[in-house]
């Protein structure tokens, strides 16, 4: 059962990854593009400081987050200890769905 649950996921996993790098690749290329021909202009110093502010927002965050984390963190190590036969099942039927 973690076997085929774990392929299945894997799978699909693999497929829309592929899905997403096409799509977010193909936009970026579009963008490079207009850019090159004078369609869009990229105000840089505006994109650094937006940039900037994200960084400091997503370590507030992340330090607020961290003992949530934690608890997910070791609530999953027990799982995964109670249930090793599935979870093991689960993690090779990933990887051969990844390379199928």
């Amino acid at each position: 059962m973690g076997g085929v649950t774990g392929w299945c996921a894997g799978f699909l996993f693999q497929k829309v990854g592929k899905l997403a790098a096409t799509a977010v690749g193909g936009g970026f290329l579009l963008l490079q593009i207009a850019s090159h021909s004078g369609y869009v202009q990229v105000d840089w110093k505006r994109v650094e400081k937006d940039v900037n502010k994200a960084k400091r927002q997503i370590k507030r965050r992340a330090n607020k987050a961290a003992p949530e984390i934690n608890t997910i963190i070791e609530e999953s190590t027990e799982f995964i200890k109670q249930n090793i036969v599935v979870s093991s099942g689960f993690v090779g039927g990933f990887l051969l769905g990844l390379a199928s």
